[in-house]
């Protein structure tokens, strides 16, 4: 029996539907209504195609991943109503809560379209059980991946996304020294704990092109190691390297894309990134044959390094600027998430390799007779 992945990937879009629906989260007080009071109010008069399209498009997918991982698990009864009920009941905790948040609305409209998106998503994950497109993934998955593929196929599928938050080096995911110590100083400032912050002698310096290429090696490396850790074939692991690596190139163009403008989108390509980036798939090409453990101990040591040598390093103002319109732009109710993702994603990585590492060697210690 494989754990399915659509369990992690239906909590992490469960909370992204908390934070698109309760966003920015500040304001709370009671404005003198019942929270539920939605439910019988009179239909807003004003509406668009946009806000149907996004109420319904945007619970979709936990409704299909909620229905996904009950089918795959086998042990639930009517999986498809209990994902509808399920999405339910999280859209009517988020306009309950809307309530408490005077920049936001409750709606009975919004609530019934993500009720109707949440059993499409269910429906749609029952239609691929019936037509036997999750069955024929689960023999894919059976025959490249191992058994416990599961934490590193939510990686890997979050990789992608966390790269869409500009980063001051391409796939320089994690580098919160800097902003941790400012957020720190602000918020401990006019308080004797300040003088525990330690004084740094030497300002951090920008990386030179040598550490810039450097840490992007690192940054394509990891997610290779991650994913050679559950595809066990020499054959499978090019042909994931391959898909991996224009997955990242795309992701990163995207994000370029979206922050300078469509004909900025490889202003990112420079000679360091380049080179970084050729001599990261012909280190991969490499290490092919090298055993998944191996590969998990590379990727720890790789992932250390590379968030050491980041945050030895400072974001220009110019980045700095970059940032404040990207946030200022169309996706600003996602950037914080986004960038969120981009901070954690490296330091969850290291977590799940810890934790594989451990589970490891305890599999390869004699039992007591």
């Amino acid at each position: 029996m494989h754990k399915t992945s659509a369990w992690p990937l239906a909590l992490l879009y469960m909370g992204l539907v908390v934070y698109a629906s309760l966003f920015p989260f500040d304001g709370w007080r009671d404005q003198g209504i019942v929270p539920w009071a939605f439910l019988t109010a009179a239909l807003p008069r004003w509406w668009t195609w946009f806000d149907v399209q996004v109420n319904v498009v945007g619970y979709a997918p936990l409704g299909f991943l909620l229905a996904l991982g009950g089918l795959r698990a086998g042990r639930t009864r009517w999986p498809l109503l209990l994902a509808t009920l399920a999405g339910a009941s999280v859209s009517f905790l988020m306009e309950t809560l809307q309530a408490y948040l005077p920049r936001r609305v409750p709606s009975n409209v919004d609530f019934a379209l993500n009720v109707a998106g949440t059993f499409l998503g269910a429906v749609l994950a029952g239609l691929l059980q019936r037509l036997g497109t999750i069955d024929r993934w689960s023999r894919f998955r059976a025959g490249w991946l191992s058994a416990d593929a599961r934490g590193a196929m939510v990686l890997l599928a979050l990789w992608p996304l966390a790269l869409l938050f500009p980063a001051a080096v391409p796939l320089g995911l994690g580098q919160v020294f800097e902003r941790l110590e400012t957020s720190l100083a602000e918020e401990l400032a006019e308080t004797p704990f300040l003088e525990w912050l330690p004084v740094r002698d030497v300002e951090l310096q920008p990386l030179v092109p040598g550490a810039e290429m450097l840490c992007v090696l690192l940054g394509a490396l990891i997610p290779c190691l991650i994913g050679y850790g559950v595809v066990t074939v020499v054959r499978r692991r090019a042909w994931f390297l391959l898909a991996l690596t224009l997955v990242g190139v795309g992701a990163t163009a995207l994000s370029a894309a979206l922050s300078y403008g469509p004909a900025h989108a490889w202003a990112w390509w420079s000679l360091p990134v380049r080179v970084g980036w050729t001599a990261a798939v012909l280190l991969s090409v490499l290490l092919l044959p090298v055993s998944a453990r191996a590969c998990a101990a590379l990727a720890l040591f790789a992932l250390a390094l590379h968030l050491s040598l980041l945050n030895q390093a400072p974001t220009s103002a110019y980045f700095a600027q970059t940032l404040q319109t990207w946030e200022q732009g169309r996706f600003i109710r996602f950037h914080g998430l986004a960038q969120w993702l981009g901070w954690v994603w490296p330091f969850a990585a290291g977590v799940y390799l810890v934790l594989r590492l451990s589970r490891s060697e305890a599999a390869r210690r004699p039992r007591a007779s």
